[in-house]
């Protein structure tokens, strides 16, 4: 929108100042709007996943999609985590005495909180935007509406199924992730050093706790479900074009990320009321 000028050229700050608060209100109409809508995706979903017929051949597709064909970026990141983390922190624990704290430390950070993070950020930027462009290019070229003729029910069959499969295969690709960061993390303590490999996962698991893995697996399911949730909203109601379905990509990841952050901080503050 052009700023407007009086007659001098000069701007007009009134009705600048209408004009930004125009566009803010605008823009903050806009947002509690797809906050309804994303509450009405939601409640659709909780309504259709527990009615019948259930899509089991569709869920397991998914499954093998989103879980086994993640698993070699994800173990590959979780590789490079856990020996760049160890490589990364031994100076400064060398510098107080305590290199012998090194595999304790790696893993309770691995398994609280950088393995169930780093690996939903990478589950959403893989996972997210396929789902999302899968979807939106569905939507563009009609597929959707035509299930919808055909008497399928593409919303059970198209978001349901990938909801539950991503809901349940992240959990299971965090715990790959927390095991092959250890593994990495052990070639991390051997490159200037030498631990047997029964020593380095004895002074892991002795200070390891319950309390440390549990938390770390349990607000994964979270993740899963925030990430599928947003992809298939933005996908399966995207805007009719071919820009619609690399909007709805980008924005798939870019929310989904936000909402794993904002839901690993609401964690931390459970599991620290919970520890007291």
């Amino acid at each position: 929108m052009p700023i407007e000028t009086n007659k001098n050229g000069k701007v007009n700050p009134v009705r600048e100042l209408r004009s930004t608060e125009n566009s803010f209100v605008k823009h903050l109409k806009e947002f509690f709007e797809e906050i309804t809508l994303l509450t009405k995706f939601t409640f659709r979903f909780f309504k259709e996943v527990i009615k019948p017929p259930y899509e089991f051949n569709e869920f397991v597709k998914q499954s093998y999609l989103i879980g086994y064909k993640s698993f070699p970026l994800v173990a590959i990141t979780g590789l490079i985590m856990g020996l760049v983390l160890t490589i990364q922190s031994r100076p400064t624990l060398a510098q107080f005495g305590a290199e012998s704290w090194l595999p304790a430390m790696v893993a309770v950070s691995i398994v609280r909180e950088i393995g169930p993070v780093i690996t939903a950020l990478i589950f959403a930027g893989k996972v997210g935007s396929g789902i999302g462009a899968e979807l939106a290019s569905m939507k563009v070229t009609e597929q959707i509406d035509a299930m919808e003729v055909s008497g399928i029910n593409p919303f059970k069959y198209l978001v349901v199924t990938r909801i539950v499969s991503a809901t349940v295969m992240l959990p299971v690709l965090v715990s790959a992730a927390n095991a092959i960061s250890l593994y990495g993390a052990y070639i991390g303590v051997n490159l200037e050093g030498d631990v047997s490999f029964r020593l380095f996962f004895a002074q892991v698991f002795d200070k390891l706790s319950f309390t440390d893995v549990f938390p770390g697996i349990i607000k994964t399911f979270f993740f899963g479900f925030a990430v599928a949730l947003i992809s298939c909203y933005k996908g399966y109601n995207s805007n009719k074009g071919t820009e619609g379905v690399g909007k709805a990509a980008n924005s798939a990841v870019v929310f989904g990320s936000l909402f794993i952050f904002i839901l690993d901080m609401i964690a931390v503050q459970v599991t620290s009321l919970f520890s007291r």
